[in-house]
């Protein structure tokens, strides 16, 4: 029954993740072939995007605490769909600007962190502690395929069909993973008889993190490192566009870069700690990480291309390290009541960077260029190993699971859960 569920939860995230992935390379295009969208227009979008990580990422930890998982997801699904859907209609009216498009990305947003809190709450649910770091391998895996696949898909269909229509292929994603979803058994983890203040509940989860001698640092790494992200998401499309003159199946080829590193980077994750530690293998992947970041918006003409790609890749590979290390980690230290506030929590400050960097590198871009404004970017993860090496993880192998028990106040009496 377990393989049974977590295939069709595998499934249904691959198939929305493949979606998404094309629609990334098409909702940029859309701006900036169809409505001449600016630079900075460009970072509001990137901004709106992830704007729903700073508002609702804390309080998203207590409604998935307190909501069946189930049909919340499939919810979400369906709005998704009808916000994407909404593009090719409005343009279809001749009545579609890049106002819509910020509208757009703030509802997806919104759904995405509700949707990604429950989705990784629901994970423990359905797989055996000790495949935990195998299971999240896997997802990162595939969901580095599906980059690996996607963009290079969507630009290719974007060449063929336009940016817009091509839009409809991440809407029928959404659809299918709600089908899909609508499958899958409700919770079994057991939630409270009382309701506490939604104000304590957070309070409870973000105490737990801060203090945490190992999620708490591991939090502000990943903070650091989406700071940069979201230069990166914001400029990436509008440097290959304008400084680099691709077309869009070349920007979809260089944007698929960052899928085969991270493909590469969950493939041999597990491999990669066991040998090294995993406390040792953060601190070796935030290194190789810097050099990733700058080596990006090197060189000119062909070597453009091949700096963009090579370093891409390596940057994203030495992520998906740090974020496949240190979310398993959060799955297994964190008590399982504790979880969805955990994760909310960490996606709240971490996730909450990603608009912050699209809105200050479409600030800076302006005035000093695409290419120069990631190169400023690209030093700032030098902040990554600093933050490790200036904390306990520096002196260790591996991250040890007991690290902070839960505080006696966090433990809240629970009632039976309905299947």
């Amino acid at each position: 029954m377990e393989l049974n569920v977590f295939w069709r939860w595998w499934i249904a995230g691959t198939t929305s993740h493949l979606g998404s992935a094309i629609g990334a390379v098409a909702l940029p295009l859309t701006a900036l072939t169809v409505l001449d969208a600016s630079v900075f227009e460009m970072g509001l979008i990137t901004a709106a995007g992830y704007l729903a990580y700073l508002l609702i990422s804390l309080p998203a930890g207590v409604v998935v605490q307190r909501v069946p998982l189930r049909g919340m997801q499939v919810t979400l699904d369906l709005i998704r769909a009808l916000a994407i859907a909404s593009v090719p209609l409005a343009w279809w009216f001749d009545t579609l600007t890049v106002a819509q498009l910020v509208a757009v990305a703030l509802v997806v947003s919104f759904a995405n962190v509700l949707f990604d809190v429950a989705n990784q709450t629901f994970l423990p649910e359905i797989v055996p502690a000790a495949q935990l770091q195998a299971r999240n391998s896997l997802n990162s895996g595939t969901h580095a395929a599906t980059q690996l696949g996607g963009p290079s898909l969507g630009g290719l269909t974007v060449q063929l069909l336009g940016a817009v229509p091509t839009l409809f292929v991440d809407t029928v994603s959404y659809l299918i993973s709600a089908v899909l979803l609508r499958t899958l058994p409700e919770r079994t983890v057991q939630r409270p008889v009382e309701r506490p203040p939604m104000v304590r509940m957070i309070r409870e989860g973000w105490h737990f993190v801060v203090r945490h001698p190992i999620i708490g640092p591991a939090m502000w790494d990943a903070t650091a490192t989406n700071f940069v992200c979201g230069a990166m998401l914001a400029l990436f499309p509008y440097y290959l566009v304008r400084d680099l003159h691709a077309p869009p199946v070349m920007v979809g080829l260089l944007l698929a870069a960052d899928g085969l590193g991270t493909l590469i980077g969950a493939t041999l994750t597990t491999r990669f700690t066991d040998r090294v530690g995993t406390a040792r293998g953060l601190i070796i992947a935030a290194f190789v990480g810097v050099i990733g970041a700058l080596v990006i918006p090197l060189g000119t003409g062909t070597a453009a291309y091949l700096a963009f790609a090579v370093g891409n890749l390596i940057f994203a590979g030495s992520s998906v390290v740090l974020s496949v290390t240190t979310r398993t980690y959060r799955m297994l230290a964190s008590p399982p009541h504790l979880l969805s506030r955990v994760i909310a929590t960490v996606k709240f400050v971490s996730w909450g960077a990603i608009p912050l960097g699209g809105l200050l590198a479409g600030v800076l871009a302006g005035p000093l260029g695409a290419r120069t404004t990631l190169l400023i970017f690209g030093a700032l993860t030098v902040l990554s190993p600093i933050i490790y090496l200036s904390t306990p993880i520096r002196g260790l192998r591996d991250l040890p699971i007991d690290a902070a028990p839960a505080p006696a106040g966090d433990r809240l009496p629970a009632e039976p859960s309905t299947r």
